[in-house]
């Protein structure tokens, strides 16, 4: 029996919506699903939810879980990813509180910004221990990631880990779709193209019938935005830069330098930007799960609904044959020429019975180049970081970060990194 592992089973919702399409995926009947948690009894919870799932749709698919993490890895064809190193607490909260302390606020602090330079440098050895252990037991598996800041992670298993991953994110599949509903579009028979970074990739094209859709999003955009609503920053990078970004207002008010802004206080306001988001949806999540956890484990006749993530379509994808398109974060193995080679790019790719092959963009218009590029030399310097041990790269990531540097002193950055290294403790290596 082949085996698909997934690391980060505790996340019972997620582990459901990806493993339940997998159940209901006929040419994947035959795999193993590999459960692996460091939480015992999250692990546990997801089996006894999966079992139950199972039963209910008729699969023959085996559910296992391990508490070994080679064994559940050892044999896999197909390997995900769903992980949180150190999670909401106390990492999270850590992320958040030490740089208020400096005055600096952010929205997510998963991606880029001084929250997601700390996120990577503690998942990053993480990352590395699972491309150990899939060298020595799966060399071969395919590595769908799903854990941010996916970029980085991205491109640290591809060239450090020396494994053939492919990264997820949910913001293409929605970025049409939301956008036309906002805006009381029909979204129906359109057809679009998307190419850049993870979290900044741009609406280059979105056409029906051979119709140029974009005046029309442009014209509506600039009217919603005479009044408040939760897009406001997607709508005024477009209308500044020209092109519609895919991931959320709360996010990109984070990635540029012009949004959250001490001196400009009002501009939370004008743009409707929310404030310490992230640590508000891991509270209700958290709270969610303990309504929800009796319902899910105790329904022994639960239902699922195959859902729009990746994973599934993929395995289904490469195990018929049958070709499938997906937005992916591969290497910029020249797919977009105007960013740098050593970037983790988000472009369209086709799955088959090959694997996951990406598509060549070219040259993005410059100005969109150039906004990739301020957060890539974050992202490439982060690397650097964690791969040389060096506290110096450390610095140069948030020193060079667009948020980061627009409201601190070169002195207040360096300060602040030391607090957050010596805040996470032992969840950091030790840097140099």
């Amino acid at each position: 029996m082949s085996k698909i592992a997934f690391l980060g089973a505790g996340s019972t919702v997620f582990a459901k919506n990806v493993l339940g399409d997998v159940m209901l995926t006929e040419a994947l009947q035959q795999f193993e699903l590999a459960l692996f948690d460091i939480d015992a009894t999250r692990l546990r919870e997801s089996a006894e939810l999966l079992e139950n799932l199972k039963r209910s749709t008729g699969s023959s698919c085996a559910v296992k879980s391990y508490s070994d993490r080679k064994e559940a890895l050892r044999g896999a064809k197909y390997v995900i990813n769903a992980i949180q190193v150190g999670g909401y607490d106390p990492c999270t909260i850590t992320d958040f509180e030490v740089p208020k302390k400096y005055g600096l606020r952010q929205t997510i602090a998963d991606t880029v910004g001084i929250g997601g330079i700390f996120r990577n440098l503690r998942t990053i050895p993480v990352m590395l221990d699972f491309a150990r252990d899939m060298r020595e037991v799966c060399p071969d598996a395919l590595f769908l990631n799903y854990t941010n800041p996916m970029a980085v992670l991205t491109n640290v298993m591809n060239t450090a880990g020396g494994i053939r991953t492919v990264g997820l994110c949910h913001s293409v599949q929605v970025c049409v779709p939301h956008l036309f509903r906002s805006l009381g579009m029909d979204d129906a028979g359109v057809q679009w193209k998307i190419a850049g970074i993870n979290h900044m990739a741009w609406l280059l094209e979105v056409t029906k019938d051979g119709e140029d859709l974009y005046p029309e999003i442009k014209r509506r955009a600039a009217e919603k935005q005479l009044e408040k609503h939760d897009d406001m920053v997607r709508f005024e990078l477009m209308r500044r830069f020209g092109y519609y970004v895919t991931e959320s207002s709360e996010h990109n008010a984070e990635y540029h330098p012009y949004f959250i802004k001490r001196q400009y206080p009002e501009l939370i306001d004008r743009y409707n930007i929310p404030l310490d988001e992230y640590p508000r949806r891991c509270v209700n999540q958290i709270n969610g799960w303990k309504e929800m956890r009796e319902k899910l484990l105790s329904d022994k006749h639960i239902e699922h609904k195959r859902s729009r993530e990746y994973a599934s379509r993929i395995m289904e994808a490469i195990e018929t044959d049958v070709p499938y398109k997906i937005g992916g974060n591969v290497m910029n193995t020249g797919l977009i020429t105007n960013l740098p080679k050593e970037a983790c790019v988000e472009v369209p790719c086709l799955v088959d019975a090959s694997g996951v092959t990406p598509t060549y963009v070219g040259d993005l218009p410059p100005q969109l180049a150039a906004l990739n590029r301020t957060n890539i030399n974050t992202q490439l310097l982060t690397i650097e970081a964690a791969l040389t041990g060096k506290k110096e790269h450390i610095y140069h990531a948030a020193l060079l970060d667009p948020h980061t540097s627009a409201e601190l002193s070169m002195d207040e950055i360096v300060a602040l990194c030391d607090d957050l290294i010596e805040a996470h403790g032992s969840w950091l290596p030790a840097f140099k």
